[in-house]
This record gives C-alpha cells, structure tokens and sequence, in this order.
C-alpha cells in the first residue's frame, strides 16, 4: 500500500491489483473510469446500469449513465498504458508459443517469422536478431531504443518503455495522441487536429500538462490535507470507541458486581426467612403435638369409662346395676367435671409480605446515565467507585450543580447501588435494604408500627417514580426480551460463573478470496483453536491469543463444515460425508451421511478415539478405524435434530448436549441416549437453539443467535440466566467451543473471534 504523500512506483503498479476489474476480479478489459475516479470494465458496467444511473461497488456513490450508454464514461489511458505494458511483457498471447519476429513477414519472409531475440521499446515490436542489426542500421529508426527480449519480460526497462510508450487514439488506430483541444478538454491524433478541431487552440501534450499540472498538485495538495485531518479524525474516533468499549467493561463489571451483592442479599434474606419460617413451624408442632398426647390420653379414659357403663347398663341384672350404680355415677361425674376440652390452640399463622419495590414494576435498582466526558487515562484505577464516566462528588460537596448533572450517581453499599440523592439518608430509611430489626418483626407489624410519613417515606426512597427519575439516558435491553429470571436451582448452585473479556480477532488471512464464513470450532493442542471456514474451504489455525498458526489441508472441493480434533487426527464434515484426516491433510477414511440433512455436527468423545455425528435425528459413533462404533436415538424420538454437540467431560459416562430444532429446545442425555434433561422455555426467546458448549463444571453455554446472546444452563439442562449479551461485542453470534475447559470461543457472522474467559463463582 502506498503512504500517503509519496509517488507510487511503475513497479507497485503492475504488481499491485490495481490493473484488476473489481466486478469480474479478472484483468481490465476496455476500461471506463466513472466520475468518483473507480475504473471498471466496460462490459461489467453495462451490467450495473439500470434506469440511466449505477452505483459504484467500491464508493456506492450513484452515478448517472451518460445518453451515449457506458461506452461514454472516459477511457482511462493510463490503465491502458500499464495494460499494454503488462501484456508486452508477458508475450500477448499466451497460447502462441515463443515470441516471433514483427517485421519479418512484412519483408517477404516466413508467414511466422523468425524467434524473436530483441524488441524495440520505440516501435513495440519483437525483432529477431538480423531484424533488430539492421533495425539500428536505417536512418529512420537507428535513435530507436533496442533491447534484449528476456531482460524486457524481466522488467529491466519497464521505466524505459512507459517513457516511449504513446497513447493510441481511439478512431486513428495507429496515430498517437499528440494534442489537447483546450476548448473541447479532448486528446487528439494528427487526423482528429485536422477535423473538426482545424479552428481550435490545441497545444502539444507536453506543454498542456506542464500548463495544468500545478493546478492538480495544488487540488491533490488540499486532499492531502483533508486525508490527514481524516486520519487524524479516525484515530480520535477510534480511541474513543476504545474508551468507549474500555468504561462499557468496566461498568459491566460492577453492574455484575453490584447484581450479585443484590443476590446475595436477596438469598441471605430467604435463608433467614425460611429459617423463621422453619423455626415457627417446628415450636408450633412440638405444642401441638404435647397437646395431643393429652388430649388423646383424656380420650382414651372417658371411652374406657363410657364403654364400661354400656356394658353394664345393657348387660347386666337388676342386682348388679343398682351394686355399681354409685362408682358409675361417681366416675361419669368426674370425667364431666374434668376441662378435658379446651378451646383450640392459638395457632399463629405466617404471612409474607414483599418490600412495596419488589411489586413496583417502575423500581429499578441498576440505571445509568451518559455524559459527554472526555476519556482520561487514570479512570481505570477509580473506575469501582465511579459508573459511566461520572464524578464521585456528592450532592453536598457540589450543591452548585445542576439537577440534571447529580441526577444519576451510583453508590455502592452491600451490593445495591442507590440514587445519589439519597446517600444523606440513613441506613434504616433507605428503603433498598430492609434493616435486620425489621426483618426480625412480622411484616404488618414493623409497618403498621411506623407512622404514615415513615411508610410513604420508605416507599419512595425504595422505588422511585419515572416522573422523579430525571436522568439522560436509560439503558435499554440489548437484547429483544429479558431472559427469565434464573431457576431454584441457582441456591444451590451457588453464583453464576461470568465472563472476562481476553481477546479479539479476525479470521480473514490475505490468501482469502471471500469473507469468512465459520461453521465449526475445536480445541486443537495446547492453547489453540481449529477454525472451519466453509466459504474459502479451509481449517484454519489460531492461537488463544489471535496468532494465526498455519492451515490443516483439506481434500479439494471439500468444504468443511462442522470441525472435531482426536488423537491425531482431525474430522469434519463437508456436504453429506463425514471425514477422518490427519494433520497434515492425508484422507484416513471417509463416510457418506444422509442426504436429508443439510449440515452434520460433529464432535469428539471425551476419550479423544472416537467421533460422534448428528444424522437424521440420530447420532453415529464412529471409532478411528471408521467402523460404527454405536447409533442411538436421542430419548427414543425419532423426529430429533441435532444440529450441536458437545460431551461433557466433566461427567464419567461422556454425555451428550445438542440442540433439538425439531423440538426447539435443548436436550441433555447420556451415551445410551437416555434424557438426563431438557430445556424449551421462555428463556429461548422463541428462537432456535444454537451451537452449544461445556465447561469443567458441566455448565451448559448455548447460544441464540437472533438476540445476540449466550445463555447458560445448568448440567441437567435448567436456565439459569444470560452469560454473554450484545453489550459484550456479540452481534450475530454462530459457533461456540470451550478450550481446556475455561475459555469461550465465540464465533461471529462477521468472521470475527471474541474469546472469554469464564470466571468460576468460587474463584
């Protein structure tokens, strides 16, 4: 690439892919050069005009076809002049063999004429060498400058011949172009000076370019100038977009930080409430169980009696009653007498009641706000204490600010950050932490305790109204919904793992002639990753550090699709066959796949000897010999479709991941195909699964490529929240892979590659 400034070389600009068409990607052909100075072939502009106007491919600036058709737009004679010369230098036809004499057969000689030995840069013919001795010998051509033919294809004189070389006219074949009609702007031959322009002021070429080239260089001298402030422009936007990226991740991190304090919180809150609730219950049931043994031990004594006095009242003579008739009496008197039946226990019965800013669904604990602040370097080292780029002045150390200014201040306190007009308060009138004595007290009665400003005061401080929210700008979900909130399971699961930005790159090397297009990713060896580009048919190798480490050669017109590495070996799919290769591209063994199925995932086996395969609803085991190894339907369901597979490496029995298009969802199941678990809920966002992956922990990363988001799953397969969102730098996101159990590779549409690293709760 030339810098700006310096004069490009004859050199760069035959080498260069300057003389190339753009449209057709092949050599100019009748070239045209539009109004915004792009050339292009004449035939390929053709194809673009449509009604009297194109669109340049390279600038997209619209471009009106002239009357005459695109045969009109000017000639550009300089690209011609290199094209000449490149094709002098490379013989004209390749098909015609080795160069033969010009001048030969216009003397009566052979019809092919002799080799050619020499060439003259005046004439542009190629001469044999008694051509070329007697070339220098006549008084017409003997100035004319005679060279060796293989220095001339070798480019020793390439300077020389652009300085001889002349414009051909386009109506005089033959007639150079001498002359420039200054009223008509044209270049002219001697037959064009003739007529029509015999009455037009027309000087020599020569003196009409040393007549206008200063106004050029002046005109290229100002773009010039306007390139530098662009330049200059762009690396100021480009530090601020850094800037930009750089406080986006650092308030990311406190935004996590600050979601997990609320977590914690909110979890030791429900441990201490289960806890009272727990405790409550077991006092009540040890009264109530004292109670019953009571009540039942009375019981049993009154029926003993009562049973008793039946028998004799009904069994037996006169004589006999009237003897017992006293004890009966006096016992029956008794057991009347005795409170056996008291009133029924006063049960206390627990009530929930939530904070009023947990029912309010304008209460938000997390806002930002944005000002136009310029980056400064040391904001990384106060960056926990500050949020968005703001100051951490409060409200009493700077009163003479203005209301929009101190509207939105963030502060952390127990991991719930609260509005900065609020840090005057006091801990138990804040309403974004209920107070320990509080929780102690039911909670109609701590409520119904306070007087009614202390109610109102709470609730306001605890929720605040849109109306009273006055800030500049509200952060909206990237994403097209929120995902649900996470499962019980995250109690005891403890903390999600989260994600810490390492790198990025791209995945274009300079031998690409198309954009890449990546359907697969594996690890490959220590710390590196095997790409599948199915656009430009080849497996490419990176480092996690973007470091591009060569290529795993491919069989020709395969494209590869889905990528897994082995023991040795590399397999992929390409169209409706499975490959097993080694590194260095030799063809171990190939299988062919159901023609049903548009793309095969492939994956590794936890042991690295064999590779599995989604066909049809079904997955194939194959071993390293080739052979089937074992084929199972996944929970029975022939009508599954599994377009991602990953094996937890985690687990002993090598379980299979992989997402269900057909059930839209994602379904966990062990080798025998045996569903451990499966997941469908809103937290899809009714799109259609994505590429999965597993770390060390057996946590789940699927991703969903409509919202821009990678959502994370607990091993049997429940939601437990987002892991990666468009805030992370995800747009369109394709193909995921974990590396040594710790990094997330993310793939996306754009070729680009974002690596993460995941953060376990407990590190």
């Amino acid at each position: 690439m030339v810098s700006q400034g310096s004069s490009p070389s004859l050199l760069e600009a035959l080498s260069s892919d300057f003389l190339a068409c753009k449209i057709c990607l092949e050599q100019l052909r009748a070239p045209k050069t539009l109004p915004c100075l792009h050339t292009y072939c004449q035939d390929c502009l053709a194809q673009l005009a449509k009604g009297g106007h194109l669109r340049c491919p390279e600038c997209r600036e619209t471009v009106p076809v002239p009357a005459a058709g695109v045969a009109a737009f000017k000639t550009n004679f300089f690209v011609n002049g290199l094209l000449d010369l490149v094709r002098a230098r490379a013989g004209g036809d390749l098909h015609a063999g080795k160069p033969a004499c010009a001048l030969c057969p216009l003397m009566g000689g052979t019809s092919a004429g002799g080799p050619a030995t020499a060439r003259c840069l005046d004439c542009a013919d190629d001469l044999c060498q008694a051509c070329a001795d007697g070339h220098r010998c006549t008084r017409q051509t003997h100035t004319h400058r005679v060279v060796d033919l293989v220095g001339y294809r070798a480019g020793w004189y390439d300077e020389e011949a652009r300085e001889r070389q002349a414009a051909q006219c386009p109506q005089h074949p033959g007639e150079a172009l001498r002359f420039l009609c200054q009223p008509c702007s044209q270049l002219l031959c001697r037959e064009c000076r003739l007529d029509p322009h015999l009455d037009h002021p027309c000087l020599p070429l020569a003196e009409a370019v040393r007549a206008r080239r200063p106004g050029l260089e002046e005109l290229l001298a100002g773009v010039d100038k306007n390139l530098a402030e662009l330049e200059a422009s762009r690396m100021v936007e480009k530090e601020a977009l850094a800037c930009l990226r750089e406080q986006a991740a650092r308030v990311g991190t406190q935004v996590e930080e600050a979601a997990e304090g609320v977590l914690r919180t909110l979890l030791a809150q429900k441990k201490e409430v289960l806890g009272q609730l727990r405790a409550h219950v077991e006092a009540a049931e040890e009264a109530a169980r004292e109670r019953l043994g009571e009540l039942e031990g009375r019981e049993q004594v009154a029926r003993a009696a009562a049973a008793f006095a039946r028998r004799v009242l009904s069994l037996g003579r006169e004589a006999e009653i009237l003897s017992l008739e006293g004890a009966i009496a006096q016992r029956l008197q008794q057991l009347q007498g005795c409170p056996w039946m008291p009133g029924p226990a006063p049960h206390l019965l627990p009530q929930l009641e939530l904070h009023p800013g947990l029912l309010d669904k304008n209460c938000h604990l997390l806002w930002l706000s944005f000002e136009n602040q310029q980056p400064q370097k040391d904001s990384g080292k106060d960056g926990a204490g500050s949020q968005g780029g703001e100051e951490t002045q409060s409200p009493r150390e700077d009163g003479a600010k203005t209301e929009k200014q101190s509207a939105v201040q963030p502060q952390s306190r127990d991991g719930v950050q609260t509005p900065k007009e609020n840090r005057a308060q006091s801990p138990q009138e804040d309403g974004a932490q209920i107070p320990k004595a509080e929780r102690a007290q039911t909670p109609k009665e701590s409520r119904s305790q306070m007087p009614q400003e202390d109610r109102e005061a709470q609730t306001a401080v605890g929720c605040r109204s849109n109306k009273k929210r006055k800030f500049k700008g509200r952060l909206k979900s990237i994403s097209r919904e929120p995902s649900p909130a996470p499962g019980p399971n995250l109690e005891g699961s403890g903390l999600l793992p989260r994600p810490i930005f390492s790198c990025s790159f791209p995945t274009r090397m300079p031998g690409d002639k198309r954009s890449p297009r990546i359907t697969g990713l594996c690890p490959f060896g220590p710390r590196e990753i095997l790409v599948a580009d199915e656009q430009n048919r080849a497996l490419k190798r990176f480092s996690l550090n973007g470091d591009y480490k060569g290529a795993v050669p491919v069989p020709e017109g395969c494209s590869p699709c889905s990528v897994a590495a082995l023991q040795g070996a590399v397999a992929f799919s390409a169209g409706a066959r499975l490959y097993l290769i080694s590194p260095d591209g030799e063809v171990q063994w190939r299988r062919a796949l159901s023609l049903s199925q548009a793309s095969h995932a492939v994956a590794a086996m936890p042991s690295g000897d064999r590779v599995a395969v989604s066909v049809s609803g079904h997955v194939e085991v194959y071993n390293m010999e080739g052979s089937l190894a074992t084929r199972f339907i996944p929970g029975g369901k022939a009508n599954r479709g599994l377009r991602a597979l990953v094996f937890l490496t985690t687990s002993p029995q090598g379980n299979f991941v992989g997402s269900d298009w057909q059930q839209n969802s994602v379904v966990v199941c062990d080798g025998l195909g045996q569903v451990i678990g499966e997941y469908g809920g809103p937290g899809l966002h009714g799109c259609q699964p994505g590429s999965v992956s597993v770390d060390k922990r057996g946590y789940i990363f699927l991703t969903l490529r409509e919202v821009n988001k990678v959502v994370i799953l607990d091993p049997k397969g429940s939601l437990l929240g987002d892991f990666l969102t468009a805030y992370h730098g995800l747009e369109k996101p394709r193909v995921t892979t974990m590396v040594d159990g710790r990094y997330l590779v993310v793939s996306l549409s754009n070729g680009t590659i974002h690596i993460f690293r995941v953060r376990s709760p407990d590190s």
